[in-house]
């Protein structure tokens, strides 16, 4: 049986809109991941948004959402989609990628 699996590991895919660019948001976002143990990215979008799509432990990526929705101080999150899936255990580290266009179709 895969450890991961068995200690509760999960995929979550975020798009968090509002004034969430310019702001420091993936540096926030990078700095919570990693102090959580998460694997994964964060990137702009070209509509203003920030997207992240995390895995680790359920709880740590709670924890992350919270943060999300919370933003660094110079952000107004208006609104974070959510998207719970299964790992897919195909993530390294926890990265800021460049911008993209779109979200990943997961």
């Amino acid at each position: 049986m895969n450890t991961e699996h068995r200690s509760g590991f999960r995929r979550l895919h975020l798009v968090i809109r509002g004034i969430v660019q310019g702001v420091g948001f993936r540096f926030f976002v990078e700095r919570h991941a990693r102090r959580l143990g998460l694997r994964g990215w964060v990137r702009n979008l070209a509509d203003g948004s920030v997207e992240v799509l995390a895995e680790g432990p359920e709880e740590a990526l709670r924890l992350l959402l919270e943060q999300c929705q919370q933003g660094p101080r110079s952000a107004h999150v208006e609104k974070v989609e959510t998207q719970w899936l299964p790992p897919a255990n195909d993530l390294n580290d926890f990265q800021i990628l460049p911008s993209a266009r779109e979200p990943v179709r997961l």
